[in-house]
C-alpha cells in the first residue's frame, strides 16, 4: 500500500492499484477520517492524477478504522475561525466533490461504518455506493448550529426532497437499508461480504468498454441539469459519436459472433 500524502505520524491518504481498480483509503482513524483542508487536497491532487491514467478503469472511495468519513474536522474549523479560512475551505470541499462528478472513471463509494456531514455528502457524489448492513448516514452539523449546506447539494440529487430536507433540519441517522430505499446507496450486503460485493461491482464495470462508460457518465451527469428536450438532442449526439467509436464496433461484431469483445478505448 503507497501513501500519497505523509504527516510526522502516518499517510493521511493511502493508494492501492489492481487490475484496473484504485483504491483511495482516507487515513485518518482516530479522528473519523474527518476532512481537513490537507485531507480534500490530497483528495483532490490524487482524483486528478487518476483522472489522467486510462489504465485506472475504477475508483474505489474508502475509510480506515471505525468510519467512512465524519465530515469536516470541526476542531481545525473552528481553529480558524475567520471568514476566508471557510470560504477557501469549503470551494476546496466543492472542487474534490466536482471532480468526482467529472473524472471519465466511476467512482464507488465503499461505505463500511458512519458517513456523517460532508462524509454523507462524499457518499451522494460518488456515483455507485456499496454499503455494509451496519453503516449509518446522517447530515448532522444541524445538531451544532450548522446547517449542512453542501452536503444538501448531493442529497437533494440523489433522494426525495422531503426525505432530504429531514435529514438536514433534525440531524437524524438513517440506516443502510433506508439509505438504499432513499436512493443514496445501491447494495447493502453484511459487512463481511462488503469487499466482495465492491469487487463483484467493480469487475462488472472493468469489464465494459472504457471509452463508452467515460462518454456515459460525461453525458449523462451534463444531461440531468438540462430541460427534457435538449437532453435528448445530447443523448442522441451521444450515441451517434459512441457508434464511431471502434469499441462499439468490435463490441457489436463479438456479440454477432458470440466471442468476447477486445476493448481499445478508442
Amino acid at each position: 500500500m503507497s501513501a500519497v500524502v505523509d504527516t510526522p505520524q502516518e499517510p493521511m491518504l493511502l493508494r492501492t492499484d489492481a487490475d484496473g481498480v484504485t483504491t483511495l483509503t482516507l487515513n485518518r482513524p482516530g479522528q473519523f477520517n474527518a476532512l481537513s483542508q490537507a485531507m480534500l487536497e490530497a483528495l483532490l491532487a490524487e482524483l486528478e492524477r487518476i483522472a489522467e491514467d486510462s489504465a485506472v478503469r475504477v475508483v474505489v472511495l474508502a475509510g480506515a478504522g471505525k468510519a467512512f468519513c465524519a465530515g469536516h474536522d470541526l476542531k481545525e474549523m473552528r481553529g480558524n475561525y475567520t471568514k476566508s479560512f471557510q470560504q477557501a475551505l469549503f470551494r476546496l470541499c466543492g472542487k474534490v466533490m466536482m471532480k468526482i462528478v467529472a473524472m471519465p472513471q466511476p467512482v464507488v463509494a465503499r461505505i463500511h461504518g458512519i458517513a456523517t456531514a460532508a462524509g454523507c455528502q462524499l457518499v451522494s457524489m460518488c456515483d455507485l455506493a456499496v454499503a455494509s448492513d451496519v453503516a449509518r448516514f446522517a447530515v448532522s452539523g444541524i445538531n451544532v448550529g450548522l446547517f449542512c449546506a453542501t452536503p444538501s447539494v448531493g442529497l437533494a440529487r440523489n433522494m426525495g426532497r422531503k426525505e432530504a430536507f429531514e435529514m438536514l433540519v433534525t440531524g437524524d441517522f438513517i440506516d443502510a437499508q433506508e439509505a438504499r430505499r432513499r436512493g443514496l446507496v445501491n447494495r447493502v450486503v453484511p459487512l463481511e461480504q462488503l469487499d466482495d460485493e465492491v469487487a463483484k461491482l467493480t469487475a462488472s464495470i472493468c469489464a465494459k468498454s472504457p471509452a463508452a462508460i467515460a462518454m456515459g457518465k460525461r453525458m449523462f451527469y451534463a444531461q440531468l441539469e438540462m430541460g427534457l428536450d435538449a437532453a435528448y438532442q445530447m443523448a442522441a449526439e451521444a450515441m451517434a459519436c459512441n457508434m464511431m467509436c471502434e469499441d462499439a464496433a468490435e463490441g457489436i461484431d463479438a456479440f454477432m459472433a458470440k466471442r468476447t469483445p477486445v476493448w481499445t478505448g478508442r
